[in-house]
This record gives C-alpha cells, structure tokens and sequence, in this order.
C-alpha cells in the first residue's frame, strides 16, 4: 500500500522502515513533518493510508476530506485515540487502528524515574552541582520504602508500575472500573478516587482519556488529595486542569508534580523551540516551580517501545491489505 506518514521524524523512519523491511509484501512509505490537519491532509493525495501520531489531528473534517482521497486505514502509532472522531471514520468507511501495548516498561519504568527524580531532587541537584553549589539545603527527600503510592488505572503500564514500587516496598493503592486479576498478587488494594486520592503519599495516572476522565485531576480532586503529596501524569494531558494544578501548586496542596503530557502540548512537544518565545503562558507557568518537572512526552521512548510500535503499525497496515481488517481495529465501542 501507498502510505503516508505524518509527523516523522528521524527514529521513526528508522524503525518504520525496519518493520517495513521486515513484512512480507513491504509497503511505500512517504514521511511528512507536518502534523496532519486541515491543511495537510492533502498531502496524502494518491494513498491508500495514512499512519498518524498523537498530537495528528484526525477529526470529522479531516476524514472527510481523507476518504475523498481514498484513504481507507488511518493507522495510529499509539495506544490513544482521543484525536480521532471514530464515529466519523466509521461513516466515511475508514478503518482506525492502533497500537494497543508497545512496551508498557518503557512508560513505567520513566514513571518511577520521574518519581525519584522528584524526590531526592535530583533535577536541581544536577544544576547546583555543575555551577559549583554543592549544599544540600532544600533537597531533603523521603524514603519510598513504607509510602503509600495510588494507581489510577491498572492496565499493562499500571500493573508495570505496581511490580515496581511493590519493590520499593510501596503500600499500593489502586483504582480502576475493571480491577486486574494480577492485582491481588501484587498486593494492590482496589479503592474508590476520593479513597485513593486521601491516602495516597504518591498519585500516579495510567488511564486512558474518555469524557468521564477528562479533567479528572481538578481543583475538587486536589481538595480531596493528601497535602503536599506527589502527582505523577504519564498517560494523557487533558486528565489533569492544568489551571486547577497550578494553584495546588501555589498553595502546597500538591507538594511535587511530574508530567511528561500536557493538555495543550501539541503546540509544543516533538518540536525544537529553543529559539523562540513559549507562547503558553499557563505552560511557562508550570516550569517556574521548582517541584515541577515536566519531560516532553518521552516516556515512550525507547528502543523496544519504538521497535514494536513500528512492527505493530505495519502490521495493522499489511492485515488490512490482506484481509480488509486491521489486527488492533478501534471501534466506537471504545468510547463507552
């Protein structure tokens, strides 16, 4: 198949062209770095496919004017599908598919790293050191051993972050409307949010965004939290008010905050804009505090994440070829 890839960059190429290289009937892969958009789509003029990231806009408008072109799959490089109006996909006759699980380590394990990042400080450490500022004041961290950590969301990448802190010693708190059969073994104590949110020396976010989490994080929320307690969000922006966090922030309610998502991060992340002026002020806001660390969307990448995106991704792609359905379809079921 004819497929365009928008939102390249250079590792995905990399990895796409090794899955690629790797099927038995290898596609033609044309990479755009443009986002798609209203504006873009009709850069995929010709294809049969389209393979899309996170931050790609896929609305009604958008598959409109792609099925106009006969574009017939919409393959996502990712687990979420938040950008894209599967209702719509399912009118116009084009098929969504996604990555459903790469290597939730990959998101866990930089979870874990932002917690002890946050912790003992060593964001701030790393700074003082290199200019020569070798005092400890103002990085007193605490033992994980002992605390209470909350999951909200026990889907592969929760229950990876559970096996790690259980090996911290963590007290383990989840919250999850289907509780995992894994839970019990690792000691997990399902609890409702209010529950999880009181006790919960650490809050950590592994859901996937549906109206029901939209804004999940808000300012009633972090009225309900632990005071001065830890909030970890590696799953999805928009679960977190940014506004609400900030004045968590400002009034100790929220003592350290870890993002690696941002509700208004596709103006931002994936991009170089170490020459201009951020134009976020609610963004540039966050990055003032200095318990706040924020990473650009990276938790996904590694090597094994990366390889079995791209693997998966053509698969998805060649199983529609072959067969008419996509090995990872997403259906408007999934919006329940």
């Amino acid at each position: 198949m004819q497929i365009v890839v928008f939102s390249a960059k250079p590792y995905d190429r990399q990895f796409l062209d090794a899955a690629n290289a790797a099927c038995g009937s290898p596609h033609v892969l044309t990479y755009l770095e443009a986002r798609l958009s209203p504006e873009t789509a009709a850069l995929a003029n010709g294809a049969q496919a389209v393979c899309a990231f996170v931050n790609d806009q896929a609305d009604a408008a958008v598959l409109v004017d792609l099925a106009g072109r006969g574009i017939r799959i919409l393959a996502l490089r990712s687990a979420g599908f938040n950008n894209v109006d599967l209702v719509a996909a399912q009118r116009l006759g084009i098929t969504v598919a996604r990555v459903p699980a790469y290597s939730p380590e990959s998101v866990a394990e930089h979870t874990v790293a932002m917690m002890l990042s946050l912790n003992r400080h060593i964001h701030r450490a790393y700074a003082r050191v290199r200019e020569g500022n070798f005092a400890l004041d103002g990085l007193l961290g605490f033992d994980m051993h002992g605390r209470t950590a909350g999951i909200v969301g026990t889907g592969r990448i929760g229950l990876a972050v559970a096996r790690i802190l259980r090996g911290f010693g963590c007290r383990l708190l989840a919250h999850d409307p289907y509780p995992a059969e894994e839970g019990a073994a690792l000691g997990l104590e399902y609890v409702d949010v209010p529950t999880l949110l009181a006790r919960s020396d650490i809050v950590t976010l592994h859901c996937p965004l549906t109206p029901a989490t939209h804004h999940m994080i808000d300012a009633a929320a972090i009225a309900q939290m632990r005071r001065g307690a830890m909030l970890i969000n590696t799953s999805r922006g928009a679960i977190v008010d940014t506004r609400a966090v900030i004045a968590g922030l400002k009034s100790g309610a929220i003592g350290l905050l870890g993002l690696d998502v941002y509700e208004e991060e596709a103006d931002l992340f994936f991009e170089d804009l170490s020459g201009q002026m951020l134009q976020d002020d609610i963004f540039a806001r966050l990055l003032t505090f200095p318990n706040v660390l924020v990473t650009a969307h990276q938790a996904f990448f590694t090597t094994e994440a990366l390889t079995a995106i791209a693997e998966t991704t053509i698969g998805n792609i060649t199983a529609f070829a072959e067969t008419g359905q996509a090995l990872h379809a997403v259906s408007t079921e999934k919006l329940a």
